[in-house]
């Protein structure tokens, strides 16, 4: 039977790179995939696009009222695989239709998100709790911190101060600098400490 995988890291740590060899290993043995994303993400438009270059349009990018299920039973049957980026931003009931794919289609599915917010909660990110639920497999892709020991915190910088609060999706409109930084929680608490003296 197929299954449902739920590969999460921070930010950083190559998930996308990771979806990009898995499609590329599928379709250089000739098989078909179908590769989504969420409107949600709109860096970059319809394309995955990693840190370190390569790239890729997406077939499929969806938004929260997209049935999953009905997409790829109607428009990608007998894929091979389907490969989810950016899964944090997935309903409830579109992880459900994921599991639904593998179930009544016989068709893996490969899901790459953050498994937590940059408030360090899992609740602001309704897919990835959903995936942690039911995902038949899960596993981490680690990254590290700037310090150099494992990252396991998704923090947002607003003008090189960390800060904690804000909504789960924050679009860079030109007059503030917005960066995500993976850190450890030891230098998540010093960035923390620093911010509230400030």
């Amino acid at each position: 039977m197929a299954k449902l995988y739920f590969r999460y890291g921070a930010m950083g740590c190559g998930k996308t790179m990771q979806l990009l060899q898995v499609a590329f290993n599928y379709e250089e043995r000739g098989h078909q995939v179908c590769v989504m994303k969420p409107k949600t993400d709109t860096k970059n438009g319809e394309k995955l696009l990693t840190r370190i270059g390569p790239e890729r349009e997406t077939d499929l990018c969806f938004d929260k009222k997209t049935d999953l299920f009905k997409e790829v039973a109607e428009k990608y049957a007998g894929v091979a695989c389907v490969l989810v980026d950016e899964a944090q931003f997935l309903t409830k009931e579109q992880v459900d239709q994921l599991l639904q794919i593998t179930i009544q289609l016989d068709v893996p599915v490969m899901a790459y998100g953050l498994r937590l917010n940059f408030r360090q909660e899992d609740g602001g990110f309704e897919g990835a709790t959903r995936l942690l639920q039911i995902a038949h497999d899960i596993e981490e892709i680690k990254t590290i911190c700037e310090c150099g020991h494992k990252a396991t915190m998704n923090c947002r910088f607003l003008n090189d101060k960390l800060v904690t609060t804000g909504p789960d999706v924050l679009i860079d409109d030109g007059t503030s600098k917005i960066e995500y930084r993976a850190l450890c929680p030891a230098c998540f608490y010093k960035y923390l400490k620093e911010a509230k003296q400030c």
